[in-house]
């Protein structure tokens, strides 16, 4: 069986670990590029925890800037198959309250970074007829809420992107998907109080968190050969929310 080279952007995320671990145990023959930012002990637990030579490289690179997104590029010599986009910064507030500089970085975190690391390598994806884009987006990019407008626009652009491009790469035997969470328990959403968690699963049909565990699931169904007719899909992973 080829060796599948996986590049996953935003690997030290809880979802982003997650993703690893199950891409990693379904299929023996992946190999990993494991981009990140601030935590390098989370990528150490992550090489430590995967067999020999299943990471070829580790990456740190801050999405924001567009200097360290080109040095992310530069660094990374090898075709690619699969391109996993967990990475995310969250921010909430009003949007009269919300920053240029804030809305900048939302910007190239979420979208411009996202569209120049899959623009870097569609080409090798078209010569080789083959690729998976999985983007990891959010709720609130189709349902929007109030004290994250930004935020909820950025998540919106990804779905877009989602759906657009995969009907510009189809005729490449490339697919492009994503996954939509609703609340996931993570570290980028412990800031939430207990009563908002209360008020936030009264609406939840089977009244809890998903576990990043569960995102990793959707993502290895849109990486397998299982999906191989889903094109321009998100898959709602939010316990039942309509």
């Amino acid at each position: 069986m080829q060796t599948e080279t996986i590049l996953i952007i935003g690997a030290s995320s809880d979802i982003g670990r997650a993703v690893v671990s199950k891409l990693a145990s379904a299929n023996p023959n992946r190999q990993f590029i494991l981009h990140y930012y601030k935590n390098d002990d989370v990528i150490n637990h992550i090489e430590q925890e995967l067999s020999h030579d299943t990471v070829l490289l580790t990456v740190q690179a801050d999405l924001r800037s567009d200097q360290e997104t080109d040095q992310l590029l530069a660094s990374i010599p090898f075709d690619i198959d699969t391109i996993v986009f967990a990475q995310g910064q969250s921010y909430s507030g009003l949007i009269t309250d919300t920053s240029d500089q804030v809305m900048d970085d939302l910007y190239h975190v979420h979208v411009k970074s996202m569209t120049r690391i899959a623009k870097h390598f569609l080409p090798s994806m078209n010569r080789n007829q083959h690729g998976t884009i999985v983007v990891i987006s959010s709720i609130w990019g189709e349902i929007g809420v109030s004290n994250e407008v930004w935020y909820s626009m950025m998540k919106s652009a990804q779905h877009q992107f989602v759906k657009s491009l995969a009907k510009e790469v189809g005729p490449s035997n490339i697919r492009v998907n994503g996954v939509a969470p609703g609340l996931i328990a993570t570290k980028m959403n412990q800031h939430l109080s207990d009563e908002e968690v209360e008020d936030w699963l009264q609406d939840v049909p089977l009244q809890r968190m998903g576990q990043p565990e569960e995102v990793a699931d959707a993502v290895q169904f849109l990486c397998s050969s299982q999906s191989s007719y889903f094109n321009g899909q998100l898959l709602r992973l939010n316990g039942g929310i309509n």
